[in-house]
């Protein structure tokens, strides 16, 4: 029997988003709904909890348990949805509200549904949280949201989705852009609760290697339709589509080093203009003007790097936080060394601290034998084209004022890039188009792209300034698996044809397989293992890093 029946769903908002969709959840059952963004997956679980704007138009039906919900007012579905179907949304950090506790979160919901007096919200508030695996819960309930991790917001998540007893759980892509052992760690805390609480859940996703894990059945769905379904096994072991046979193919594995991922459609072919151009073999090339480093020392040498952070402590105390301690490696020119480490290792604290966006207490960056924490701030600004970033958070890193076009030939402007107006509008609208978006979003502002489109624009913006050292921050993990592949092919061209460095900072361990030459384990801010990549992931010598590996999601 299925506790939830979506009939020939359609949503409209200027255009149609989804175009009849149909699936069930069964009782007792895991359900994932795959796709890309833009497929319509998020869309139709916002149509179930009925968090559809005003302006939308919906048909079809959604029963849940028999029940018509499509016919229900205002008031008796918000009833429904958070009592007996309960939705954990993607961002936690954009869902919780950052100026009450976590705790006082967690009670409203229990106040709110099940009637709870204050004391009594709040001994169920501590179980709740000692439930999804919250260490020390009586000391995180009167934590803020801005105090715990990701993993540890994400737990807060599902404690507040599971307060009041659902039957039915939606997860919408619950673990992206968490580390691989908080992603199983969520992963298994959802399965165990579905066991214990008999929990339909309906599991959105755009990797298909989570859904090896967790789901019984499976809906895949490309521009509002479904293209397949049926069992877990069966779907991704014998893929009946083609398109589902391209999801599958484009995700980079631990298992098989190629040289090119697949991707979903050709590659956009770039004109020949504006000095950006096809080789011989039909390979990306760009006049950069770069000057080449042929005397064969490194192009990046890091010395005893060192960050600190001051913490309070008491009333008038503070203590040192040591993020980065005494790192050390160097960079060739054309090679990339890949940086891996769970939230809180000191990865992302090192990438700021070699571009000066965070302040070193110790230690030398040499690049191409100068120093660049020791030289005066007008020396460095010369050295900022040379040696940019793609930030982790596309919300916070693109101006919500400038278009598009604005945001990519501003920067082109101020450095000088491109020999007139015109020869920068082409190479710029080149470089959009091969991060994969359409000629159309030249007019557009960020507001109206998805996350995983502001992403791409930001890599954009940045390869328009042409740099030798590229520090890719979680670059890529915000983006679908076939956009995903074409920038990982994008960044492998241009490393070809350039001669690029990259440092390459992510969680996902098999994207950095794909991409790195050399390996950086961190762990507390301090290097756990340094190592060729090849070596490090057929034979890793440390147990964290072994430990990270074994938490790689994998096919079948």
């Amino acid at each position: 029997m299925s506790l939830l029946e979506v009939r020939d769903l359609r949503i409209a908002f200027r255009t149609e988003a989804v175009k009849g969709v149909s699936f069930e959840v069964p009782a007792n059952a895991t359900v994932a709904l795959v796709g890309e963004s833009g497929s319509g997956k998020s869309v139709s679980a916002l149509a179930v909890m009925g968090l559809l704007d005003a302006a939308a138009s919906v048909s079809g039906s959604i029963r849940f348990d028999g029940r018509e919900l499509l016919a229900l007012d205002r008031t008796q579905r918000r009833a429904l949805c958070g009592k007996e179907i309960a939705m954990i949304f993607q961002e936690p950090m954009s869902s919780l509200n950052p100026v009450f506790t976590v705790g006082a979160q967690i009670a409203e919901v229990l106040r709110l549904h099940m009637g709870m007096g204050r004391a009594e919200a709040r001994r169920r508030t501590l179980e709740l949280l000692e439930e999804v695996g919250i260490a020390d819960p009586a000391s995180k309930i009167d934590a803020y949201p801005s105090q715990l991790s990701g993993g540890q917001q994400q737990r807060v998540m599902i404690a507040m989705a599971i307060a009041c007893e659902p039957r039915l759980l939606i997860a919408d892509e619950p673990t992206t852009a968490l580390d691989v052992t908080i992603q199983q760690q969520i992963l298994e805390l959802l399965a165990r609760l579905q066991q214990r609480r008999a929990m339909s859940v309906l599991f959105i996703t755009h990797d298909l290697g989570l859904v090896a894990q967790i789901a019984d059945q499976v809906v895949v769905m490309r521009h509002g339709e479904v293209r397949e379904a049926g069992p877990a096994r069966q779907v991704l072991t014998q893929p009946a589509d083609h398109y589902t046979r391209a999801l599958l193919a484009c995700r980079p594995t631990l298992d098989a080093s190629p040289r090119r991922l697949p991707v979903i459609g050709d590659l956009a072919v770039i004109p020949a203009q504006a000095g950006i151009h096809r080789t011989q073999e039909g390979q990306l090339s760009m006049d950069s003007g770069l000057c080449r480093n042929d005397s064969g020392r490194p192009l990046l040498e890091v010395r005893q790097l060192s960050t600190s952070f001051w913490q309070r402590d008491g009333w008038f105390g503070q203590r040192e936080f040591r993020a980065v301690q005494d790192v050390s490696f160097t960079l060739a020119r054309g090679k990339t060394l890949g940086i891996v480490g769970e939230s809180g290792s000191g990865k992302t604290t090192l990438g700021l601290t070699l571009l000066r966006l965070r302040q070193a207490s110790g230690g030398s960056v040499l690049f191409d034998g100068r120093d660049l924490l020791s030289m005066p701030a007008r020396e460095f600004q010369a050295y900022k084209r040379r040696i940019q970033i793609i930030f982790q958070n596309p919300y916070a890193s693109l101006n919500p004022r400038h278009t598009v076009g604005q945001i990519l030939l501003e920067t082109m402007q101020i450095h000088r890039i491109g020999a007139d107006a015109p020869a920068r509008e082409a190479a710029a609208r080149a470089l959009l188009d091969q991060v994969g978006l359409p000629a159309t979003a030249w007019q557009r502002y960020p507001h109206e792209f998805s996350g995983g489109q502001r992403q791409r624009i930001a890599i954009a913006r940045c390869l328009s300034l042409r740099p030798e050292i590229l520090v890719c921050d979680e670059s890529v993990s915000a983006l679908d698996v076939s956009v995903q592949a074409q920038v990982l092919n994008l960044l492998r061209d241009l490393q070809d044809e350039l001669g690029l460095s990259y440092i390459f900072i992510s969680h996902d361990l098999a994207v950095v397989k794909f991409l790195a030459d050399q390996v950086m384990v961190m762990r507390h801010g301090q290097v756990v293992e340094l190592a060729d990549a090849e070596a490090l992931y057929r034979n890793p010598q440390q147990p964290y890093t072994q430990a990270l590996l074994a938490a790689v999601p994998r096919h079948g």
